[in-house]
């Protein structure tokens, strides 16, 4: 089939590559000219594991191909996937603009019938709203479906080629029904294709993520008092996990949640929510929750090291919102950071992927080191931000000879109360009780 994706950033990019991967000839378009290029040279603008093999495969098996005209790149498909930011305005509910211009330009692009398949997280009606705007551009037939994606960031391609489940909503069958076939060779280990209207599946997307971002909020919360009442947070989260109605996922206290779906997610749900007249309170404290969290490791640091950090030194192990990508959207450590910088501590700082996109952020206020432990000496105590695996098992006695005094801050509860008292650190984590050194 002859496929357009719009739009390749991060959502856009993998849908495009998976879905010339299984046979379909794919025009990738982006108005990044740069990106473009790079993309045509083999390189991703991003860095999600596998995906930058799998592109260069299907562009070298002529399959998938990029362009910066849309005009051209619409002309004779059968299928427009759009998979443009949504991003958030002020008050929380989704910028449309973005996705409302590009649907006029693919409307009047279009050569003959074709289905628009929406990928981007939009509110509920959009996909109604956008209908009536391309057939107010084209004379062709061009029913809009939802099918929202549920891709993790960094394991994306395993989460669109081998999905839990597969949602698509329209209120057009035929057209439901090519979207589907398309998604057929995903599902063949008898996950669901679940068909439903155009609106459900425009807030089931929001529903699955709110309610995950939920979990989170609510595990940071007990954590917060588990912190205040001498609790460790983990023997609490085994005992209700071991609940199978509760369950482990999405229940590890940190720093709460990032990226650019959660955070946007829920204050947009929350937002249209009230615009329907609905009550979302729940939603506005999940947000708040979250945003607590990043406060409550700037306290634990100030109580410790004081408000005045001229002087002082900080090492950060992370940058990125989760292992196993580069994205520093809404992270923990973009929070946290410019706060020890303004109150004038000097940082350094290590991630295995999210240097440059850091960099981008924080410009050169911090100092960017090769390695993790190039970050230490002399440090005055290390700050924890993502959970990548070579953080996990690290030399604990090289850690607490490079730095001027052992005290770690983690904020991803990575190490083990006792291992942290037999390496004579001073330890604080998030839910636990602290480990101080007998002196």
């Amino acid at each position: 089939m002859r496929i357009c994706v719009v739009g390749s950033g991060y959502v856009g990019l993998v849908t495009a590559a998976c879905l010339a991967d299984t046979g379909n000839h794919v025009a990738a378009v982006d108005n990044d000219a740069q990106k473009v290029e790079s993309l045509r040279a083999g390189r991703c603008p991003f860095f999600e594991p596998g995906l930058q093999e799998l592109v260069a495969k299907n562009t070298r098996a002529d399959r998938l191909r990029f362009s910066t005209d849309l005009p051209a790149a619409v002309a004779g498909v059968r299928v427009v996937f759009l998979a443009v930011g949504t991003p958030p305005l002020p008050d929380g509910s989704a910028d449309l603009s973005i996705i409302e211009s590009v649907a006029q330009e693919v409307a009047r692009g279009l050569t003959g019938p074709a289905i628009v398949t929406i990928k981007s997280t939009v509110p509920v009606g959009t996909g109604a709203r956008l209908e009536a705007l391309i057939a107010a551009h084209t004379p062709h037939r061009c029913p809009v479906v939802s099918n929202p994606e549920f891709l993790k960031e960094g394991s994306a391609l395993a989460d669109f080629l081998r999905p839990d489940r597969v949602v698509i909503g329209d209120d057009d069958d035929d057209a439901g029904d090519e979207i589907a076939e398309l998604h057929e060779p995903y599902v063949r280990n008898n996950k669901p294709i679940l068909r439903m209207s155009r609106a459900a599946a425009e807030l089931t997307k929001y529903a699955a993520n709110a309610y995950l971002a939920t979990r989170i909020s609510f595990i940071n919360e007990i954590a917060d008092v588990c912190e205040r009442l001498h609790v460790d947070v983990n023997e609490v989260r085994r005992g209700i996990g071991a609940d199978q109605r509760i369950g482990h996922h999405f229940m590890y206290p940190g720093l709460g949640y990032g990226g650019s779906c959660f955070p946007k997610d829920v204050q947009a749900l929350a937002a249209f929510g009230r615009a329907a007249g609905a009550d979302c309170d729940l939603l506005d404290a999940v947000h708040r929750r979250n945003a607590a969290q990043r406060q409550n490791m700037l306290e634990h640091v100030f109580a410790r090291l004081g408000r005045d950090l001229h002087g002082r030194r900080v090492a950060a192990w992370g940058l990125a919102f989760k292992p196993e990508t580069d994205d520093v959207r809404e992270a923990p450590a973009m929070t946290v950071l410019p706060a020890l910088l303004d109150a004038g501590a000097t940082v350094a700082v290590h991630d295995p992927q999210a240097m440059n996109a850091a960099r981008a952020l924080l410009g050169d206020r911090v100092d960017y080191c090769p390695d993790p432990y190039a970050a230490l000496p002399s440090a005055d105590a290390l700050l924890i931000f993502t959970e990548w695996m070579e953080f996990r098992s690290p030399d604990f006695e090289r850690v607490r000879a490079a730095l001027r005094q052992p005290l770690i801050f983690d904020g991803r509860n990575l190490y083990s109360l006792a291992t942290m008292a037999r390496y004579g650190f001073e330890y604080y984590s998030v839910g636990r009780p602290p480990v101080r050194p007998t002196r």
